[in-house]
């Protein structure tokens, strides 16, 4: 392991599980752990419940007078829309309207902000906001200061019951509780499709949540299920399927804009784009037969180059290779045209569909 990544406050826990580690955004993080596997941690999510250590992703606090209309001129979606006790999915886009991050905001009043964004990208998201911020806001990186730990699956809210958590409120809400010590936040979010939650609690205090919530019979899951979990979703990953070079038009996460605030960072370019329409849309694939997708594999229909695949991978609930991939929109291929990907040097065929690629379960 390089010195340089940083270490969760679970690594030690992990450890002991027998976790195999990956680096991931600077961090070295579990993949998978051992008598589990992805295949077996991505259907406990899918069928009873699962915990991620992403205390990897960022954190950062956004205070002071009118700290909420301030983000909210800055960061995509629009915060008005929604209440204090709320969590808004929203970007945070450069000036060509290519995506800085995506990313959560947690609003708990006009004054105080909390946001949660990609691992690699919080410095910049923070310098951002800091240099743009008023007299008397102040944007704080806090991304040791938290971890952030997801209980996901169908039986996540039954758990959070015997721990004592909260857990009726509902949708992109969140709660605090007291537990092991300290406050921490339960957020009705996820990165998995099925109904989960987000736990947000002090670094020192992490290790006894963890705990805890193993004990209540919950299977730690790595980043390898999150990763085929959020695919089956089609859920983009900032880095792959949204970058300064992929804007959310592009991406189909025009949802999370909003149109009719007068400002936001990238909404000349981002207007124009959705008026002219966008060169190219991130589709779904689904192959017919036998083989695996990974990113950056080119696809064609027939002899013509139409487009690249973002992400791929093998759909534990499909039983087949899924993969999301910039689809060039002329000429315009319906959903269910039959494409090719080049795997490695062989063609081989999927259906264009628009994901996700299995029921959501979220509610």
């Amino acid at each position: 392991m390089s010195a340089e990544l940083l270490q969760s406050p679970l690594h030690a826990r992990h450890v002991a599980l027998g976790a195999k580690f990956a680096a991931f955004g600077g961090w070295d993080m579990p993949l998978e752990y051992a008598g589990g596997g992805v295949l077996k941690e991505h259907a406990a999510v899918r069928e009873s419940a699962g915990v991620f250590d992403v205390s990897h992703l960022g954190k950062a606090t956004v205070r002071g007078p009118g700290a909420a209309a301030f983000v909210n001129s800055c960061l995509t979606n629009d915060l008005g829309r929604i209440a204090p006790g709320k969590a808004q999915y929203t970007l945070c886009c450069d000036e060509t309207g290519g995506v800085v991050d995506d990313l959560i905001a947690y609003l708990y009043d006009d004054d105080h902000v909390f946001l949660i964004p990609n691992a690699a990208n919080t410095a910049e998201v923070v310098r951002r906001l800091t240099v743009s911020a008023p007299d008397g806001i102040t944007v704080t990186g806090q991304h040791r200061s938290y971890a952030v730990l997801a209980v996901q699956g169908p039986r996540s809210e039954a758990v959070l019951g015997e721990l004592g958590l909260p857990a009726d409120h509902g949708y992109m809400s969140f709660a605090t509780a007291a537990f092991a010590g300290g406050e921490l936040v339960v957020c009705r979010t996820g990165y998995t499709g099925e109904h989960g939650y987000e736990l947000v609690v002090g670094w020192d205090e992490a290790p006894a949540v963890w705990d805890a919530v193993i004990a209540a019979g919950v299977r730690p899951c790595g980043l390898g299920a999150r990763d085929t979990l959020r695919t089956e979703m089609g859920y983009p990953l900032h880095g792959q399927d949204l970058s300064l070079d992929i804007s959310p038009v592009q991406a189909g996460a025009g949802w999370a804009v909003g149109w009719s605030k007068p400002a936001f960072w990238g909404r000349d370019a981002l207007t124009a784009e959705k008026a002219a329409g966008p060169r190219r849309k991130l589709r779904g694939l689904e192959l017919t037969g036998r083989g695996i997708p990974r990113g950056h594999m080119q696809v064609y229909a027939g002899d013509e180059l139409v487009g690249e695949t973002t992400s791929g991978t093998f759909s534990p609930t499909k039983k087949a290779g899924i993969a999301l991939a910039l689809i060039d929109t002329a000429p315009a291929l319906p959903d269910g045209a039959l494409v090719e990907i080049d795997i490695r040097g062989r063609r081989t065929e999927a259906r264009l569909t628009k994901p996700p690629f299995v029921t959501p379960q979220v509610r």
